[in-house]
């Protein structure tokens, strides 16, 4: 509910600011970015705050900061509104992801977690997904109002997650035998040289996976003269890819090494890219969208594998009284790869549209070397998916649900 909230609003921020507000492209552009260096910015406290009252807690602080930014959101009137209310909102964003993972992973059973992160990927994926379809049916620039019904819509779905979340009871978190200064604080985060290893890939995953893909639509539409209705297939078949097989892929990987699938996600990444290349090399048009629909089907892939590894390996590496700087620090990888592949990515875009994509898939080779090495230096504990325990009806039915009241 709440991602299909972000899919009705996100696709169409810039059109509201330019062409209902009347602020520049450039302008609205750095707005938007505003949000991004806020949520990093704000990424340090909010790992403490978790870690201190909790991540259902936090995760509501972050819900509130979203849900004020958008409701606010049509008063909009001058540049430094824009920049303030998305500034406010990346701030919820800090709370929000790390919040919402240390819950998620105190909630769930250490053989279910993949699952877990598996079924949030698919439910925020085709959220994002049907509400971009919804918003395109209500937002009109000729109907300024209509933006204001998308911005208090998308207001009502953090309302509705906040009503959710008092109905949930987190567990308590297990706090250290000894609690010395060096067992707590982000010292003892960044000493975990192989999770710092894994925040560097991650970087790389997001700038040259996600955030360069971001760049197909206007490859598409202004260097091999794809219709805007292609681009909409291009991510529809995307998203209905993840939402298909997801779970399937999820429960493949029990058992499985999880930097080996991470490495495979890389190199989907690359192989993704290529193909984009060889279509705007060769082709144009109906061809050019057609072999764009099956390269975002081949990064889709790609994407499948990291959602029920990557996070649960974080929750594995993390203590519990340092989950939440963990997941901070995580959330914080995933802004800063956002920040560097459009900087990056954008002026190559405009220099020389084709060489951005050798480059993406170059990078994605190396960060899938990087996975390989950093599985031969991680504990052999959390290097394998756990399998999940088959139980019988009996203890099923014992089992306990803890996370409701």
């Amino acid at each position: 509910m709440n991602s299909f909230g972000n899919g009705i609003v996100f696709p169409f921020i810039i059109i509201y600011l330019h062409n209902v507000r009347g602020i520049s492209f450039a302008a609205a552009g750095l707005a938007l970015s505003a949000g991004a260096v806020a949520a990093l910015a704000a990424g340090f406290a909010a790992g403490t705050i978790v870690d201190r009252v909790g991540g259902r807690n936090t995760l509501l602080l972050g819900l509130l900061l979203q849900a004020a930014a958008f409701a606010l959101f049509p008063l909009v009137r001058e540049v430094w509104h824009a920049f303030v209310l998305l500034a406010l909102e990346g701030a919820g964003t800090a709370c929000f992801w790390p919040g919402q993972s240390t819950l998620l992973s105190r909630l769930t059973p250490a053989d279910r977690t993949h699952s877990a992160f598996a079924l949030q990927r698919i439910s925020m994926n085709l959220g994002i997904g049907l509400g971009g379809v919804v918003g395109g049916l209500i937002a009109s620039t000729a109907h300024p109002g209509s933006f204001t019904v998308l911005f208090l819509l998308d207001a009502s779905t953090f309302l509705v997650f906040i009503a959710v979340l008092s109905s949930v009871r987190e567990p308590r978190p297990v706090e250290p035998e000894e609690a010395e200064e060096s067992a707590l604080g982000y010292k003892a985060v960044l000493r975990d040289r192989n999770f710092v290893w894994l925040l560097g890939l991650n970087v790389l995953f997001v700038a040259v996976g996600y955030e360069v893909f971001a760049l197909l639509p206007p490859f598409a539409k202004n260097y091999a003269g794809v219709s805007e209705h292609w681009v909409g297939v291009m991510w529809l078949a995307n998203t209905l890819l993840i939402v298909l097989i997801q779970l399937p892929v999820s429960k493949a990987l029990e058992g499985r090494r999880r930097m080996r699938a991470l490495a495979l996600m890389s190199l989907l990444f690359a192989a993704a890219a290529l193909i984009v290349l060889g279509g705007g090399i060769w082709l144009a048009g109906t061809a050019a969208a057609l072999v764009f629909v099956s390269a975002t089907l081949v990064f889709g892939f790609g994407e499948v594998l990291q959602g029920p590894t990557q996070a649960p390996l974080v929750a594995d590496l993390a203590p519990d009284h340092l989950r939440g700087r963990y997941f901070a620090l995580g959330s914080m990888s995933w802004s800063t790869g956002s920040i560097l592949g459009p900087a990056v990515g954008g002026p190559l875009l405009g220099w020389h549209p084709l060489a951005v994509w050798p480059l993406a898939a170059a990078i994605s080779v190396l960060a899938a070397a990087g996975c390989l090495a950093l599985e031969r230096r991680l504990p052999e504990r959390v290097r394998r998916s756990p399998r999940a325990e088959l139980l019988s009806e009996t203890e099923q039915l014992a089992k306990p649900a803890p996370g409701y009241t």
